[in-house]
C-alpha cells in the first residue's frame, strides 16, 4: 500500500517490525523506481512519540488482529494523524463468517497463507474497534465489508459490515481538532 500511495503522488513512509517484509519492499521500491517512498523498521507506537500529528493520512491494514493491544496501535496511529487527518484501518471481523473464509478457508483448504497465521479470538468487531477509535479522539467516518476473490485476486468494498456479511472491512476516521 505504501507503494501505491508513492505512485499516486503521496510522500509515503512504510514502517514495520519485520527486518524481512521492509527489506522486500525496499528493494521493490528501488527495482520500479518509486518516488517520495521510505521505510522504516519501527514501531507505531514509537513513531507516534517521534512524531506526533506529523501525517495527513495513516493507514494501518492488517494488522490490528495480529498484535496484543489493539488499542495501543488505534491510539498510536490517531497521535500520528494531524488535526483532520484521516486515519484507516481494515481488520477481520470477529464472526462465524471469518472464521470459516479466513482460517479454514484460506489457511485449511485454499493454503492462501500458513496455517495459524490467525486466532479468531484477535479477531475484531467493527463496534469495538469504533469504541477504540472515539477513545482515541477519532471520528468514524465510514465503514465498508472487503470482499476477496481468491479466483481474480481482487478486493472489492462493499455497504458497511453486517453481523452476516462481514470477513473484513475497513474503516475511515476523521482526527478531530483539539
Amino acid at each position: 500500500m505504501t507503494d501505491a500511495m508513492a505512485r499516486v503522488g503521496a510522500h509515503a513512509l512504510g514502517i514495520d517490525l519485520a527486518t524481512k517484509s521492509l527489506k522486500v519492499a525496499q528493494l521493490h521500491a528501488l527495482e520500479t523506481g518509486t518516488p517520495n517512498i521510505q521505510y522504516r523498521e519501527v514501531s507505531v507506537e514509537a513513531l507516534a512519540e517521534e512524531s506526533p500529528a506529523a501525517f495527513d493520512v495513516v493507514t494501518c491494514m492488517e494488522m490490528l488482529e495480529h498484535v496484543p493491544s489493539p488499542a495501543s496501535i488505534v491510539r498510536a496511529c490517531a497521535r500520528l494523524a494531524k488535526p483532520g487527518g484521516q486515519v484507516f484501518f481494515s481488520t477481520l471481523d470477529r464472526s462465524v463468517k471469518s472464521y470459516l473464509f479466513a482460517i479454514l478457508g484460506a489457511e485449511y483448504v485454499l493454503r492462501l497463507l500458513p496455517r495459524g497465521t490467525h486466532d479468531w479470538e484477535k479477531f475484531i468487531r467493527p463496534s469495538e474497534l469504533s469504541g477504540y477509535c472515539r477513545d482515541a479522539g477519532l471520528d468514524v467516518q465510514t465503514m465498508r465489508s472487503m470482499h476477496y476473490n481468491p479466483l481474480t485476486k481482487r478486493y472489492s468494498l462493499r455497504n458497511a459490515p453486517s453481523r452476516s456479511s462481514s470477513v473484513n472491512y475497513l474503516m475511515q476516521c476523521i482526527k478531530v481538532a483539539g
